[in-house]
């Protein structure tokens, strides 16, 4: 007990319930800088119910300054939080996340580690405001920066802009992937109701963080852990919830992820399957037109699953002990805001906000979000491959006057999947050329191994698998190649012929790569699984059990 005084303790107070709080805090992750008194708020809760609150670091990702990618360091970040929840002695563990990558991380960490968890976020920021034009970071980023290189915004603006698009603390206030994650999170179960949508800067942020500090003694008291709640069911309405807001492709990598921790077989074909029958109803950009500060006057998550409660599976529990069908019992969708959470009978459209495409270019399966597509007609396309063998050799080339391309063109990017770049960098949204957009080009046909961030848009396919960099089909396509994509078929063609298909194979050689030699790099290549096993590594999964088919 000598050890334990240091914080002023007595002994009776680890004869409470003790709580580990998570915190990522950090300066250089600017999404998390706001966190701390966040923590406090956690605190305070962990004691008015009888607890005893011990806050402890884990890694911080921030999508903003780490290079070269923040998925190279999600499974990472992953073994961090499983360890140290493992190691040390606390009963449970509020894990506090936002960034891309953080909560991701976490919860395959708290799956693993098995110790009842409940999760919470630092919130989206506030919408930002430029002539009185509603900015979102970071899809308006991406747009005014392509229209910049359009010549259609002047450098004067550009900067006027920037200045306005990250106004407050919070991540992302668009559907991008730190609110696509939380909200997931929610529907799984594993966030208090409305923890998702509500902006770091409003003071029901600090009581839902109180909440969340009483919560968790309860689960502890009550031993409720992760593997009660994230059930199968509870990930099929996570994924529901998914296509209903038109979410982040990311969230698809990192559901798999998690799920696998648990020992449940979550696959391509349940998104499909699920995407196929759950109307996207939440108008947010990027795939709508408002934020995430306008889905939560709309009533946020709970007024979402309201609507999507038919399909539902509604005897899940959650971490307020109660199930998801009691959680909505009590809420109502307000018919004032029937432009952000549309009525399940009269959707956006009538699919999900994410379509997975196969084919010979993608045995394993690609993913895209149609309803993210500027030109619509380019969702039925053939056209010749541009072919970019690597990150460097896109950023190198794809400006270059000199290259052959058009409109009708289909833009390729070879060896940026979880091997190849390492750690499947968000580069999928391959910039149109700079000769092409000066001509009002402003959408093609992009096709990749690697991912694109939640905020990003236009005809983009996806985590192409296998990759590149172990033989897949896609390091086979060669300039001038015809490419066929049908998303309503979800089809996805390289057009030779299979006698072609072989010898190129066999004339393919693996890349050899001499940036990772050592440490943490090098085990990532060695170990990490392909995107559609969720790119975790194949050392940290349980013997996997079909849990359903």
């Amino acid at each position: 007990m000598a050890f334990q005084r240091h914080l002023g303790h007595e002994e009776a107070d680890f004869e409470k319930p003790v709580i580990g709080i998570c915190n990522t805090y950090s300066e250089v992750n600017r999404c998390h800088s706001h966190l701390k008194p966040i923590v406090e708020a956690i605190k305070q809760g962990v004691i008015m119910a009888g607890g005893t609150p011990l806050e402890f670091p884990t890694i911080s990702l921030g999508e903003m300054f780490t290079s070269p990618t923040t998925m190279l360091y999600r499974n990472l970040a992953a073994m961090d939080t499983e360890e140290m929840i493992t190691a040390q002695p606390i009963d449970g563990v509020v894990l506090i996340g936002g960034c891309d990558k953080v909560l991701p991380a976490q919860l395959m960490g708290a799956a693993s580690a098995n110790k009842p968890a409940i999760a919470f976020t630092g919130g989206p920021m506030n919408n930002g405001k430029y002539k009185g034009q509603t900015l979102g970071a970071c899809s308006d980023c991406r747009f005014f920066w392509q229209e910049y290189k359009a010549g259609t915004v002047s450098e004067e603006e550009i900067k006027n802009i920037n200045a306005q698009l990250a106004p407050t603390a919070g991540h992302c206030m668009v559907m991008g992937s730190a609110s696509t994650i939380a909200a997931c999170a929610e529907a799984l179960g594993m966030m208090l109701p409305g923890a998702c949508a509500a902006p770091a800067t409003v003071n029901e942020r600090m009581c839902l963080a109180r909440e969340t500090g009483k919560a968790i003694v309860q689960m502890v008291e009550n031993n409720i852990r992760p593997s009660d709640i994230m059930t199968r069911g509870a990930f099929e309405n996570a994924v529901r919830t998914l296509m209903a807001v038109g979410g982040s492709t990311n969230a698809v990598i990192h559901l798999i992820a998690i799920a696998r921790r648990l020992g449940i077989k979550l696959t391509l074909e349940d998104f499909e399957r699920l995407s196929r029958t759950t109307p996207f109803i939440a108008n947010i950009r990027p795939a709508g037109q408002y934020q995430m500060e306008d889905l939560y006057h709309a009533g946020g998550i709970p007024a979402v699953l309201k609507e999507l409660s038919p399909l539902l599976n509604l005897g899940e529990r959650t971490v307020n002990g109660k199930t998801i069908g009691e959680n909505l019992s009590r809420i109502e969708v307000d018919e004032v805001y029937r432009d952000i959470i549309r009525p399940i009978e009269e959707p956006l459209h009538p699919e999900g906000g994410i379509a997975v495409l196969r084919g010979n270019l993608a045995p394993n399966g690609a993913i895209m979000k149609p309803k993210a597509a500027i030109d619509k007609t380019l969702l039925k396309h053939r056209g010749k491959a541009v072919v970019f063998t690597s990150i460097s050799d896109m950023e190198k080339r794809v400006n270059d006057p000199n290259l052959e391309v058009n409109r009708d063109n289909v833009l390729v990017l070879q060896n940026a999947g979880p091997i190849g770049a390492p750690g499947m960098p968000e580069a999928g949204m391959i910039p149109i050329p700079n000769k092409l957009l000066k001509q009002g080009v402003r959408d093609m046909v992009r096709l990749s191994d690697c991912r694109m961030s939640g905020t990003a848009f236009g005809t983009v396919v996806l985590h192409a698998s296998p990759e590149a960099a172990v033989g897949g089909a896609i390091a086979l396509i060669k300039d001038g190649d015809w490419i066929e994509l049908d998303v309503e078929k979800r089809s996805l063609e390289l057009l030779i012929s299979e006698a072609e298909m072989e010898k190129r194979r066999k004339e393919w050689n693996p890349p050899q790569f001499s940036d990772y030699q050592r440490g943490y790099g090098w085990l990532f290549r060695q170990h990490v699984l392909q995107a559609d096993e969720g790119c975790d590594f194949d050392f940290l999964r349980p013997e996997l059990e079909t849990i359903f088919g």
